[in-house]
């Protein structure tokens, strides 16, 4: 009988040990991955910025209603922090990376600092070369379309002129948006039949104060203009300063950006700047953490709207504002 008691108080002992083991072994499990069941994103910013300001906000808010964890770090304009963010993202095995890069020139490098996790592109566009269905997919709007709304605009604003003289002011050299946005302007007016003479064409890197100044190297060359072409709103507005500076009025030379940002739109209300192109950050950021969820759970991408049917790329579309509609744009 004393023999029976002690095989079943260590009967009993062996049973309790088990089941704090798998306790402990499920605890661990649970602190390395999140919550059971939590899709767990990182979202390597390039830099910080107005447009990067909805963008992330929509990611936000989106992850919050979708309920998975998103973790967002700010590579503030550092190629080699953001290679460093995705070696750590991997190190801590989150479940998909939102990546806007630094560089587009380094895709491969963020990949093989991902490992195996998946990466949603977000905004500046890879080489499509580098995308992969169900693996590495690019989320942002066309940008092509965005330099042909502008040229569209001023070859109607200009339909009279057989000959237009264009100053046109880029982004950053490495930008996806730069390239896309640019070539879609020049495509645009080279079909139009009208003789197009780019008078001035530099790149001040999304920044107000280089576009002003550029501007200002224009203005002192005595060269005349018939519109400015910015690649963005931010270097428009530096224009428009630039005009302000040199008693210019502005509103006689039409200058045209792209964001729709609320600096933006406050241009076209007062009439300082003519044209904008909206491109919804908080629209991409609400569709890069659907793409990520989609990715992370490996499903099916033809459910996300603005989806392509190769399953590389997933469209936001771009909208045109102008002094008639600007009002339902304004923040």
């Amino acid at each position: 009988m004393r023999k029976s008691r002690n095989c079943l108080r260590r009967y009993v002992s062996l049973c309790v040990l088990s089941i704090i083991l798998i306790v402990a072994v499920s605890g661990c499990g649970q602190a390395a991955g999140g919550k059971k069941g939590e899709i767990r994103i990182f979202f390597a910013l390039n830099k910080m910025d107005t447009f990067r300001e909805t963008l992330v906000g929509g990611a936000t808010e989106r992850a919050e209603q979708k309920g998975v964890q998103m973790d967002v770090g700010d590579a503030q304009g550092s190629i080699e922090k953001q290679v460093e963010q995705l070696k750590q993202a991997a190190a801590d095995q989150y479940d998909v990376i939102i990546c806007s890069p630094v560089s587009v020139d380094t895709v491969v490098q963020l990949k093989m600092s991902a490992g195996e996790i998946p990466i949603v592109f977000v905004n500046s566009c890879p080489d499509e070369k580098y995308l992969q269905p169900g693996k590495y997919v690019h989320v942002g709007s066309s940008e092509q379309v965005a330099g042909e709304f502008q040229a569209e605009y001023i070859l109607q604003k200009l339909a009279g002129n057989q000959q237009i003289n264009v100053v046109l002011i880029k982004g950053p050299t490495d930008h996806s948006a730069t390239e896309g946005r640019t070539n879609g302007v020049k495509r645009t007016f080279e079909k139009s039949g009208k003789q197009i003479r780019y008078v001035f064409e530099d790149n001040a890197n999304w920044d107000a104060q280089q576009a002003k100044e550029l501007f200002e190297l224009f203005l002192s060359t005595g060269v005349s203009a018939d519109c400015v072409i910015c690649n963005n709103d931010e270097m428009a507005l530096g224009v428009v300063e630039a005009c302000k500076e040199n008693g210019i009025d502005s509103s006689t030379l039409p200058i045209l950006g792209v964001d729709a940002t609320a600096a933006g739109c406050e241009a076209i209300r007062s009439g300082e700047m003519a044209f904008t192109v909206y491109q919804s950050g908080s629209g991409q950021g609400y569709a890069a953490v659907d793409t990520a969820i989609e990715l992370a759970g490996k499903g099916n991408m033809k459910e996300i709207a603005g989806s392509t049917e190769d399953g590389k790329f997933v469209r936001v579309d771009f909208e045109r504002v102008d002094s008639s509609n600007v009002s339902q744009y304004a923040k």
